[in-house]
């Protein structure tokens, strides 16, 4: 089985899949470093190099034809499930969680803004206005995923037990 984590920059989708990744003896793919080891370069050098249109593109590419094992835990990118089909396509290849989080909680977890192409000139307060905003757009997407979890104080082993007991 393939499990899909999704949800917005900063809820923890890298550190929580590998240790739900861990604890499922699996591979984890975080697909954000798929694209930097394929591209060569960060992904706030993509997104300057090619505009987020194309970076949208090219990571919905590399959901779609990454050659993933039978069993693992991917970290997709926060907006990944917004645009194409992506949220439909991950929904038939495998398990989607939402890893979901308070705007504010977000805030605080969001210090090193710099390697984050869409929030790195902002301070606190602009950031909270912007996250909120962002939540609204992709909340229609985020809720698609099959499973949704509480990210705020989540660990592998919860996050193990709530995939579980929604099969």
């Amino acid at each position: 089985m393939k499990i899909f984590l999704i949800g917005y920059m900063g809820c923890g989708k890298s550190t929580k899949a590998k240790q739900l990744a861990h604890r499922l003896d699996c591979p984890v793919i975080d697909l954000d470093a798929e694209i930097v080891s394929k591209t060569g370069k960060s992904i706030a050098e993509y997104f300057a190099e090619f505009g987020e249109s194309g970076f949208r593109d090219y990571e919905s590419k590399m959901l779609k034809t990454y050659d993933y094992p039978e069993t693992c835990v991917v970290a997709t990118g926060g907006g990944l499930p917004c645009f194409f089909d992506n949220m439909e396509w991950m929904n038939a290849h495998g398990e989607t969680v939402y890893l979901q989080m308070e705007p504010a909680a977000l805030v605080s977890r969001l210090h090193n803004r710099q390697k984050r192409p869409l929030i790195k000139d902002l301070d606190d307060e602009q950031l909270l206005v912007f996250i909120k905003e962002k939540l609204q757009e992709r909340d229609p997407f985020y809720t698609q995923a099959k499973i949704i979890v509480d990210a705020f104080d989540l660990d592998g082993e919860k996050l193990e037990e709530a995939i579980k007991k929604s099969r």
